[in-house]
């Protein structure tokens, strides 16, 4: 019988490939159609889907990131990017955790190497990474009695079309970037841990960047 998850950000990049490879290692994956910063729809859409079945798997991969002087932000974007980086992942475990109680199950969140460090033009994307990961990590204390797993992955550079609106990206150097394939992987490791990985920061070996 499939297990059953959840992934966001499910139509490209790390989520994408994450699916590819639950799918591969007997994973049902349940691609929700509301919008993450539509927090009433969400809610309509996820209680509708547990009123018959349980998930065993919650990832909160979907993000949306922003480099510039605090003051450039519009307030729009400032709400859209802490709606859907951390807002949603915190309603969405909220509205799981009966049903992932039952099944013993796990949420892992896709952070971001920004949530353990502090870059310039990065003070709200590293806001909303940080309040991720802290959540996630508390969320485990509160959960270890249930048997609920929780896991903050913070990936580095990503070779992703997280930069396509970016003027800069990962280097073309494969030390210098991940690929999705590797988080991909990485996850499937986590999950199938006889244990606990409350937290796992993933890197490429060097640091390199180019300007578009």
């Amino acid at each position: 019988m499939k297990k059953l998850a959840i992934v966001t950000g499910y139509s490209s990049g790390i989520g994408k490939e994450i699916c590819k490879t639950l799918e591969e290692n007997n994973y049902e994956i349940i691609r929700l159609k509301s919008r993450l910063e539509d927090s009433k729809s969400l809610e309509k859409e996820i209680k509708s889907l547990l009123k018959n079945k349980d998930i065993n798997l919650l990832i909160n991969c979907a993000g949306l990131g922003i480099f510039k002087p605090h003051e450039e932000i519009s307030v729009n974007k400032i709400k859209e990017l802490i709606d859907v980086n951390l807002t949603a992942p915190i309603i969405l475990s909220n509205l799981c955790l009966r049903s992932l109680k039952k099944t013993k199950g796990h949420i892992i969140n896709i952070s971001s190497i920004e949530a353990v460090r502090h870059s310039k033009f990065s003070a709200l994307y590293t806001a909303t990474k940080a309040g991720l990961r802290n959540f996630s990590l508390s969320l485990f204390e509160e959960l270890r009695k249930s048997d609920v797993k929780v896991t903050n992955i913070n990936p580095d550079l990503t070779k992703t079309n997280f930069f396509d609106e970016f003027n800069f990206e990962p280097s073309d150097n494969k030390n210098s970037h991940l690929l999705p394939s590797q988080i991909a992987k990485t996850v499937l490791e986590v999950i199938n841990f006889d244990g606990v990985i409350t937290e796992l920061t993933v890197r490429p070996q060097r640091f390199e960047i180019k300007k578009k």
